[in-house]
């Protein structure tokens, strides 16, 4: 079996609190990752879950890092052609702007369900057939 790695950061403070964004991330990466392993398991791929921690010190240095998603080694936003943005919190991040994620033309604080899914079949239909996307990693498209 392929495994389909998903790697989700977020800022865990002092107190072991995560702000509501963050734990709305949560639940949403914890239902797209059932989802995912349903839809994934007959085409030979198991999707896998880092659930990494950054610190009060180092999300102020870098709060765009904090809930952040990495599929297959890329960041969520590239699989979706989405850009990054940011906007006000709450209390645990203090002054920072978080880190938003805009998709055609909507802004998301939480990350939808939907979204993660449709990243990661994105990133996992490259990893059966790297073919279908013409120059990544080096794959050249077929000719005729």
């Amino acid at each position: 079996m392929k495994t389909l790695p998903i790697v989700w950061q977020r800022l865990v403070s002092s107190g072991g609190t995560t702000c509501p964004r963050c734990q709305g991330t949560h639940d949403q990466v914890l239902g797209a990752m059932q989802r995912l392993k349903e839809a994934l398991e007959p085409l030979g791929v198991v999707p896998t879950l880092e659930t990494r921690e950054i610190d009060d010190a180092a999300f102020v240095q870098r709060p765009a890092e904090s809930n952040r998603v990495w599929i297959a080694g890329k960041p969520m936003e590239e699989w979706l052609g989405a850009s990054v943005g940011s906007s006000r919190c709450c209390n645990e991040c203090g002054d920072n702007e978080c880190r938003t994620l805009e998709v055609e033309g909507a802004s998301y604080e939480v990350i939808p369900e939907p979204l993660l899914i449709r990243a990661a079949l994105i990133a996992a239909s490259q990893g059966l057939d790297p073919t279908l996307h013409p120059g990544v990693h080096g794959d050249a498209a077929p000719t005729s």
